[in-house]
């Protein structure tokens, strides 16, 4: 969730904004979802250039380049909008020190479908709310995934501080295939994070993320993440961050480089 703190001021400022003026608002580049939809009748790319991901464990050293990732968004009324999400060119390195191998996979990610229909706040007020089921399609090559469908919901609430400060809080319940490939296996996400407005364009983030499986035997997933955002126009952003792993099953680190446009 991005430039928060704009999006609350100006709110603010003027609730009876209409929809096609609201203010650029992206899923991106922090994981805690926006509550803000993009407008009716038009369209939002936002994508990684590219992210680098490093994992470590058990003398198996992970390292992962995804390229072009991308979120089409459509806004297909008022409040309303659909995401198909891509994870394109993925490659992965895989290095097992103690069996001494070493192996390359190369291929595409999966495809998601998202819908997010906020209940509050999209054109004004101190708070919003939305609500974004979704579901995962498997048509990853390679060996880059489990083949499994899988989906959930999400809910993200924006509240603005003031002061060019904003809080984004997000909870989400997936259910995900089991490591075994034997079932499925509720997950919970929680998310917070608080976006600061540095200048009228340069705005900064910090997060805390966590994940947890249901399933047997898995560990907490907890990531600290922070970045910068820059808006370039009204309709343009980029940004650049990195996640840090704070347990033993979150990867050590992600970088990534990328960029938001409504048309």
């Amino acid at each position: 969730m991005l430039r928060l703190g704009l999006l609350a001021l100006a709110a603010l400022a003027a609730p009876a904004a209409l929809a096609q003026e609201r203010e650029l608002s992206t899923d991106r580049p922090d994981k805690t979802e926006s509550p803000y939809t993009v407008p009716a009748g038009r369209f939002q790319v936002e994508l990684d250039f590219v992210t680098y991901t490093i994992d470590r464990a058990a003398g198996v050293r992970a390292e992962t380049v995804n390229v072009l990732p991308v979120n089409v968004k459509a806004g297909l009324d008022a409040d309303t909008d659909l995401q198909i999400i891509f994870d394109s060119y993925i490659h992965q390195s895989i290095n097992d020190r103690v069996a001494g191998t070493r192996r390359e996979l190369d291929g595409i990610g999966d495809l998601t479908v998202r819908l997010k229909r906020n209940l509050l706040g999209n054109d004004g007020g101190k708070a919003a709310l939305a609500i974004m089921p979704f579901v995962k399609l498997p048509t990853n090559s390679g060996g880059l995934g489990n083949d499994a469908v899988e989906g959930g919901i999400i809910v993200p609430l924006a509240i603005a501080i003031g002061q060019g400060v904003g809080l984004g809080l997000m909870t989400e319940i997936d259910l995900l295939r089991d490591e075994d490939g034997a079932g499925y296996s509720p997950s919970f996400v929680n998310t917070a994070t608080i976006g600061f407005d540095l200048t009228e364009r340069l705005g900064l983030y910090t997060e805390i993320f966590t994940e947890r499986s249901a399933e047997r035997g898995a560990d907490w997933v907890v990531t600290f993440d922070a970045g910068l955002t820059y808006a370039i126009s009204d309709d343009i952003q980029i940004d650049a961050g990195a996640n840090l792993g704070l347990t033993q099953a979150a990867d050590d680190i992600a970088l990534f480089v990328g960029l938001s446009r409504r048309f």
